[in-house]
């Protein structure tokens, strides 16, 4: 199933909210007004708990007699099964220093970042798989402004998992509003997420909502200040074209082929690749803005504008793990960095 989303046979729905838009795959659960946290929880299909269970081996065999034996029990010592408690499904085997975070933990981090009728809005979350893994993402009040109508929604995404498998981690992820591109990057050095281990210190760490709250204000100034000086800089065609085939290398060998005038050597998926991202930065209607035609700002979303409306994915998952952490955001990254030093720099960057 390519969603992967979790489907409750007790309920018989699957785990997933949305607000307003179509959810997911047209399954899951549509609203019309944003939920607290408590009905969040419940839209989503995540109020159930899990729980660790200490873990047996069991065997059964037929002896050299034909008849039906048994190897005795033994208790793995050291590791559990984190299970379901709802319907005692098996999300993962942990070792005895892993700690649960339950879901009620994931929304009450969001409920402490910021307070108030208008503080934090939850758009979506769910569950994946049996339950093991899940996800919310919700919107800040505050936007960023690029010139005068260019707004930026700024969103908090938190996933988590039961299955003993990675952290938990909470980003940062700032949306252009007129193409819903992601705009992820890392400021000045600055990480746009927290990660959490699950370790008997990871629900302290939770309640230490306002580290994330300072990365998100501080990226938000800076990203607000340096887009309206992106804004500002005037980028011509061909220039353009020098940003897109360096940010889109997909390695080493291709840049020093681009460096060496030996176009002959790019690979035809590559090529290709560059003028679909091209197309996007020339004709796409969000790039007729003022604040982005023959803007280095425009040349920067272009890179995420293909990236989120245009590149082929083969399911929403995996579109969202590349933009999230995956090719997409690496490739963003590298486009953020060559405008920023085109800004300083100018053309000089491209040689």
């Amino acid at each position: 199933m390519a969603h992967n989303l979790n489907y409750n046979e007790a309920t018989q729905k699957h785990s997933f909210f949305s607000v307003k838009e179509k959810a997911w795959h047209t399954l899951g659960q549509v609203i019309q007004d944003y939920p607290t946290s408590a009905e969040a929880i419940k839209h989503a299909g995540l109020d159930y708990t899990v729980e660790k269970r200490g873990l047996i081996t069991f065997s059964e065999y037929i002896d050299s007699d034909g008849l039906p034996n048994s190897i005795p029990d033994v208790d793995v010592e050291n590791f559990y099964a984190n299970v379901r408690t709802d319907n005692n499904q098996v999300l993962g085997v942990v070792g005895k220093d892993y700690h649960i975070v339950q879901n009620i933990d994931a929304f009450s981090f969001f409920d402490s970042i910021v307070g108030g009728k208008e503080g934090i809005l939850y758009e979506t979350a769910g569950a994946l798989g049996k339950g093991e893994k899940i996800f919310i993402t919700a919107k800040l009040p505050e936007y960023i402004r690029v010139g005068k109508n260019d707004l930026i929604e700024q969103y908090l995404f938190l996933t988590t998992s039961h299955n003993g498998y990675g952290s938990i981690t909470a980003a940062f992820t700032p949306v252009r509003i007129v193409c819903q591109n992601t705009l992820n990057a890392a400021m000045s050095h600055k990480s746009n997420c927290i990660k959490i281990r699950h370790t008997s210190s990871a629900t302290d760490r939770l309640k230490q909502a306002h580290q994330l709250l300072g990365i998100t204000n501080l990226l938000a100034q800076e990203m607000e200040q340096l887009f309206n000086q992106w804004a500002k800089v005037r980028i011509t065609d061909a220039e353009v074209k020098k940003l897109v085939q360096m940010a889109m290398a997909p390695n080493k060998e291709t840049l020093q082929s681009l460096q060496s005038n030996r176009l002959d050597e790019l690979s035809s998926i590559y090529t290709n690749t560059v003028s679909a991202v091209l197309d996007y930065a020339f004709s796409h209607h969000s790039q007729q803005e003022a604040t982005t035609k023959g803007t280095l700002y425009g040349a920067y979303n272009a890179v995420n504008g293909y990236f989120q409306n245009v590149r082929n994915y083969k399911d929403d998952e995996s579109k969202f793990k590349s933009i999230m952490y995956g090719t997409a955001l690496q490739r963003n990254q590298t486009a953020f960095d060559l405008c920023q030093s085109f800004a300083i720099s100018g053309v000089n960057v491209f040689n």
